[in-house]
């Protein structure tokens, strides 16, 4: 899956993911391969991800907010 990840004044993440867990408004909420397409606003809290092809060593983004779109393995994040 591709992770791009940005705010309004940088690029803070672009690359190739196995996992990615969200603080979604409802809670969160973890995305894998083929998961189905959405839309939802994000809470503050924590991003998680785990980049493939790695160590299996999840990174962590603390974030304020924002909006997330999924659809066909690619996971677009736009952090307020």
């Amino acid at each position: 899956m591709t992770l791009k990840i940005i705010s309004s004044d940088a690029l803070v993440f672009d690359g190739e993911v196995s996992s990615f867990t969200l603080p979604g408004a409802m809670g969160a909420f973890t995305v894998l391969k083929n998961h189905a397409s959405l839309i939802s606003t994000l809470n503050s809290g924590k991003i998680a991800y785990l980049p493939a092809g790695e160590n299996d060593e999840e990174k962590f983004i603390q974030i304020d907010g924002g909006i997330v779109d999924v659809d066909n393995n690619v996971i677009s994040v736009c952090l307020y």
